[in-house]
């Protein structure tokens, strides 16, 4: 592990300690946050970290970032790159859905409509499972205008309905869009393999229904970059401009990317389930990392932390870090991060 320019990198100290008390036999992640209740640390969150240096080399990183993970959503703005591929034509608003893990909230669910329309399509072909804003707030409203689960609220219903009118476009099958060997999971995966330059080691079932594919933390740091230093036009660099020029559309107006995304002009973010988390910035440097135990209360701290570590000066990262705990409705600690 080499040095980050301005601040030294962090050293793994708690996971080689947590490695020597298991034998040793197999790593142990560092502890990535640190959960402290009233002065006193009652948790910790452990996993793995890389950040690359503007030329793509390995900056620093902190326990293993070579393995396959499943990069869960953070894979998206690669799905999307797909239907650009495969023909179909999205800009704006409407790109940025498509790469989206919306909160559900009423301007989201509208364009997904309208897209739908647009394509000749209904909600009713959407193979997303039936779910409710991924947004608290949102969920709260939503039940109580008595409304429920529906396929068109799942946070990824942008996603797939690009699929279809990709798939509607091409003249492919509409049923099978999420089977491995349909032609558009094919460009998904080409398109995948190009951005990181890694093969694919394991491919699973998202929670959306859709092919997961792995890749090592440093593959998805590796792809990010690549998004954002993309030829202008390309299907990659369009996709990157369209999330990071409306960021709202790719979370929420209360998501931590979007406010990443407003606050550093050019930055390309995206979170992804099971605490997983990429983030490429406009010269070029990179960083993913993963929470092991899938913990997303650690992912500000953890993300704000790193990209002090790299240099960035900016309010929204106090923002990011702010994690509170509470106890009896006052708050008396907070998640950190411990590196």
């Amino acid at each position: 592990m080499t040095s980050p320019t301005p601040i030294s990198a962090p050293t793994p100290e708690a996971g080689a300690e947590a490695g020597a008390e298991a034998g040793a036999s197999s790593p142990v992640s560092p502890v990535l946050a640190e959960v402290v209740r009233s002065g006193f640390v009652e948790g910790r969150h452990r996993g793995s970290l890389v950040v690359l240096a503007a030329d793509g080399s390995v900056e620093w990183s902190l326990g293993e970032v070579t393995t396959p993970v499943f990069p869960r959503s953070t894979n998206k703005p690669m799905q999307a790159a797909a239907v650009l591929r495969a023909g179909l034509e999205l800009s704006g608003e409407r790109l940025a859905l498509a790469a989206a893990s919306h909160s559900g909230e009423p301007f989201h669910l509208d364009l997904v409509r309208s897209m739908l329309a647009e394509h000749g399509l209904t909600a009713e072909q959407l193979q997303t499972p039936a779910d409710l804003p991924l947004d608290p707030e949102e969920a709260e409203a939503y039940l109580a205008a008595g409304r429920v689960r529906d396929r068109l609220t799942m946070n990824c219903s942008g996603k797939h309905t690009a699929m279809l009118a990709a798939c509607a476009r091409n003249g492919w099958p509409l049923d099978s869009y999420l089977d491995q060997a349909h032609p558009l999971q094919q460009l998904v995966a080409e398109g995948v393999r190009g951005a990181s330059g890694e093969d694919v080691a394991h491919i699973g079932t998202d929670g959306c229904g859709a092919p997961l594919l792995s890749l090592s933390l440093t593959g998805l740091a590796r792809a990010f970059r690549y998004f954002v230093l993309a030829e202008p036009g390309s299907p990659e660099r369009r996709v990157a401009d369209a999330m990071r020029a409306h960021p709202e559309y790719v979370a929420g107006t209360r998501r931590p990317d979007t406010w990443l995304m407003q606050a550093l002009p050019g930055t390309l973010a995206k979170m992804g389930a099971e605490a997983v988390q990429a983030l490429a910035l406009p010269d070029g440097r990179a960083l993913a990392f993963k929470v092991d135990d899938g913990a997303g209360r650690a992912l500000g701290p953890v993300l704000g932390r790193t990209l002090r570590l790299m240099g960035v000066d900016a309010a929204v990262l106090s923002r990011l870090e702010d994690a509170p705990l509470f106890g009896g409705g006052v708050r008396v600690g907070e998640i950190r991060a411990a590196f």
